[in-house]
């Protein structure tokens, strides 16, 4: 009996099965829907109503300004707002897939609202040319719109995330077309939105961005007076200007199906069911039409809104929605009238059970070897019902079958019951959101805990998200937020109580970006206080310098170390206050001192003076002085007795006088004393020569520089100015008459008195400079006879250097020697007679 009753509810449509149970009964009052306009969101959204402004209607006990009113599936109202927007009347209204309300009016202002019917600013222009010509008709899908001008000319959004109007190409059209449809970018060959329009004659035209082009002109007799495109953007379901059905491909290259309609008149809406059925609503009846048979009717006696589902229609009515959907074959399979299907006799077995029937074994025997594919019937019907005690019921006759059946998947029973559970929970009517199974499927639970946070029911949300084990973060997060601007009447303190006992709830939540909010909300102290509990530096330091808590984030962020950070800080604060009381924040910060000195030490030389200054530090801004006045010599213009060599002095003299205000100094004092004194000397040198060749230099270079030069008066004031001993002076006068090949003033220069340091550097000076007659003249002066071998043999002169070495009775010494002149055989036996002579004097 219950098989009877259950199929006795069903329809037949050619050989399939199409049911229309009721969802929820309508608790809302002076809803009207022939005087409204209404926009019903897929997945089981919320439903948009407002007063139909293009009709005249009799008001009753009601305002005349308008209403939005939101309401969800079961008829409960969830917010609403007063209408007052100028641009005038309502075009068109739709849902977009994340819940934002599109309300597009006639000088193309599109005003969005969430679900708490907030206006979402800023609103949205589709141009200025819809501005001018005024909208006449749009139409919509997922994220985007369609809309065309009393002009003939079409615009589109193609995304609202980013919203930016696009003009398509011109139609070439004279008058509006009958009917307007659109195929979804994700469906189009160049993926664009491509608009359909039926025109006057046999064609349908489709416009794109860059083109437009005729369809249908083999195959429509006439023009069309509606169409629809199906959900997966293959197919097309128009009713023909003589009153036909004609569902062709979206390409209009083929026919599908073409059936005779009981009226001519075009209908008030044309939808899908599924992608088995197509149905047409006139203002009395819906007519469900398939491939073949006998189309169903369906009368009503109040008008009806058709909410399209990939799986079926929601039907909107005054008193209640309902749900036409085509009957899963596994419920047909069970409760079909006189079914001996494994499912339906193990569905029976049941309830032979339940009256402890030996029936109910002859049932499992007979479907012993199909038992596997029956218990999976059940349990997928069980999944495709809206009943709760028909769900149990098909779940039993599943369990009991399992129970027999050794090799069915274990956790599937518990699966679905897990999936009925969820279902179950928001299709009640204080939620209101009767999604079928195939709908969750494709929504996915994290979609459907977001719509739910959206709508403010965390509750149900959190529950949901602990029974499938997902992140609760999200929940919590979205609560705490929403908390915060409802409780602006709550104390901080005792708010802050309620946050912290949920968020613990949740590991590793950012307590940042709930501060972030409040802090937005305009409660400071609260997201002072939320922030503490944040243990992640990289978000507490930005959101601490957000509020104004600097000294908070500086401590923080030198206590995690990251350097980063600290800079982060740094700048921040060296931005917003006064030198003086930035130095004295950062004097306290190790860390941040020295960042910010070795910051400063590259790009902020004269701040970072004034930080020295305040802190006493007078010999580091002494150092920086001295380093300035070297990068002002690297300077192009510092040459040729540039004025630049001034400034330079005077910064090394000022540096010289903050040294001398130390002891512990002295060393650096008479440095800078020097130095200055040396540019100073160098300075007046490239002055009187124009030779810039002598600033930078060196004591000793200048001194060279000066003997190659002949001004020998300028080089002796060097010398006696910087106290260059004599050892240092013959050094550099030796080596700088040979660099000019002056040999008659270096002979000259040697006899003038015995030179301190000797011949060595006159020989040296004459063999770098490639001069064997020169050194001749120096080698013999050698007190040293190694030296003078050494040096006989660097010029060649074998015999005279083996007389030097036998002189210094040095066999090592003869060794060396004779290896220099390897390659000469006569001087080898020289060096070997000395060494074989010395060798046996030592025996």
């Amino acid at each position: 009996m219950a098989n009877v009753s259950v199929a006795a509810e069903w329809q037949l449509l050619y050989n399939r099965y199409y049911r229309k149970p009721e969802l929820y009964p309508l608790p809302w009052r002076h809803v009207d829907l022939a005087r409204t306009k209404v926009a019903a969101a897929p997945f089981g959204g919320p439903v948009a109503v407002i007063r139909d402004d293009s009709k005249i209607v009799q008001l009753h006990a009601e305002s005349a300004l308008r209403k939005l009113r939101l309401f969800s599936s079961s008829g409960s109202l969830l917010a609403d707002a007063v209408w007052r927007h100028s641009g005038g009347r309502l075009v068109g209204m739709s849902w977009t897939d994340d819940h934002t309300l599109l309300c597009v009016v006639q000088d193309g202002t599109v005003y969005r609202y969430d679900v708490h019917a907030n206006l979402i600013e800023p609103n949205l222009s589709l141009g200025k040319e819809c501005f001018e010509d005024n909208v006449a008709d749009c139409a919509f899908w997922g994220n985007g719109l369609v809309c065309i001008t009393d002009a003939l000319q079409l615009f589109c959004i193609p995304d609202f995330g980013n919203p930016t109007a696009v003009k398509l190409a011109d139609p070439g059209i004279d008058q509006m077309p009958h009917c307007m449809a659109v195929i979804e970018p994700q469906y189009t060959v160049s993926g664009n939105v491509e608009v359909l329009l039926g025109v006057d004659d046999a064609a349908v035209l489709a416009v794109e961005e860059d083109g437009v082009q005729r369809l249908g002109e083999g195959v429509l007799r006439g023009p069309l007076q509606k169409m629809v495109v199906s959900r997966d953007g293959k197919w097309l379901a128009s009713f023909t200007h003589d009153g036909r059905l004609l569902v062709t491909t979206s390409d209009l290259t083929g026919v599908i199906i073409e059936r005779e309609c009981e009226s001519a008149l075009p209908p008030q809406q044309i939808a899908w069911c599924g992608m088995d059925a197509v149905l047409l609503y006139w203002h009395d009846m819906l007519l469900m039409m398939g491939p073949d048979g006998d189309p169903v009717h369906y009368f009503f006696d109040e008008p009806i809104i058709l909410i399209p589902e990939c799986d079926g229609v929601r039907i909107l009515s005054n008193t209640s929605m309902e749900f036409l959907q085509r009957v899963p074959d596994s419920t047909v399979s069970i409760f079909t009238i006189g079914s001996t299907s494994p499912a339906a006799l193990l569905y029976d077995a049941l309830d032979h059970f339940d009256r402890r029937s030996a029936k109910a074994d002859e049932n499992l025997r007979l479907i012993k070897s199909s038992l596997p594919e029956a218990v999976e019937a059940c349990v997928d019907a069980a999944g495709h019902e809206f009943d709760v005690s028909r769900q149990k019921t098909l779940l039993r006759a599943a369990s009991y079958g399992q129970a027999f059946c050794s090799n069915f998947q274990r956790d599937r029973i518990q699966e679905m019951c897990k999936i009925l559970r969820v279902l179950n929970a928001v299709r009640s009517p204080e939620i209101g959101i009767p999604l079928s199974i195939q709908q969750y499927k494709l929504l996915t639970p994290s979609v459907l805990i977001g719509r739910l946070i959206n709508a403010h029911q965390h509750l149900l949300a959190l529950r949901i998200s602990e029974y499938l084990g997902m992140n609760q973060e999200v929940v919590i997060m979205h609560w705490a937020c929403s908390k915060i601007t409802a409780s602006l009447s709550i104390p901080d303190a005792t708010l802050l109580e309620i946050l912290l006992d949920k968020l613990k709830l949740c590991k590793g939540i950012s307590y940042a970006a709930v501060a972030a909010h409040a802090d937005k909300n305009g409660r400071r102290k609260l997201a002072a206080l939320l922030v503490e509990h944040e243990p992640r530096s990289s978000k507490q330091v930005p959101l601490l310098l957000s509020i104004g808590e600097e000294d908070i984030a500086l401590m923080k962020a030198t206590e995690c170390g990251d350097t980063d950070l600290v800079y982060l800080v740094l700048f921040h604060i060296w931005q917003k206050r006064q030198p003086l009381e930035f130095f004295g924040t950062i004097q306290v910060r190790p860390l941040a001192r020295d960042l910010f000195i070795t910051y400063a030490r590259c790009y902020k030389h004269e701040f970072l003076k004034d930080f020295f200054l305040s802190t006493g530090q007078l010999q580091d801004v002494a150092f920086l002085l001295w380093k300035e006045s070297w990068e002002l010599g690297k300077n192009p213009m510092a040459s040729k007795g540039s004025t630049l060599h001034g400034p330079r002095i005077k910064l090394i003299e000022k540096a010289q006088s903050l040294f001398a205000e130390t002891k512990e100094h002295f060393f650096e004092t008479k440095a800078a004393e020097e130095h200055a004194k040396l540019l100073r000397i160098q300075h007046e040198l490239e002055v009187t020569t124009k030779q810039a060749i002598f600033v930078d230099s060196s004591i000793s270079d200048t001194i060279r520089t000066c003997i190659v030069l002949g001004n020998h008066r300028a080089a002796m004031k060097v010398k006696t100015e910087f106290k260059v001993s004599e050892k240092r002076w013959y050094w550099l006068k030796v080596f700088a008459f040979a660099t000019i090949k002056d040999w008659v003033a270096l002979e000259k220069f040697s006899k003038e008195k015995k030179p301190p340091i000797g011949y060595r550097p006159f020989v040296e000076a004459c063999i770098e400079a490639d001069e064997k007659g020169e050194a001749i003249k120096y080698i013999p002066k050698l007190a040293d006879p190694r030296e003078r071998a050494e040096s006989y043999a660097r010029i060649g002169m074998a015999k005279e250097a083996a007389d030097a070495a036998s002189q210094a009775k040095d066999g090592e010494l003869l060794g060396r020697l004779k290896l220099t002149f390897a390659q000469n055989a006569a001087a080898s036996s020289i060096f070997d007679t000395l060494r074989d002579r010395l060798s046996f004097q030592g025996a």
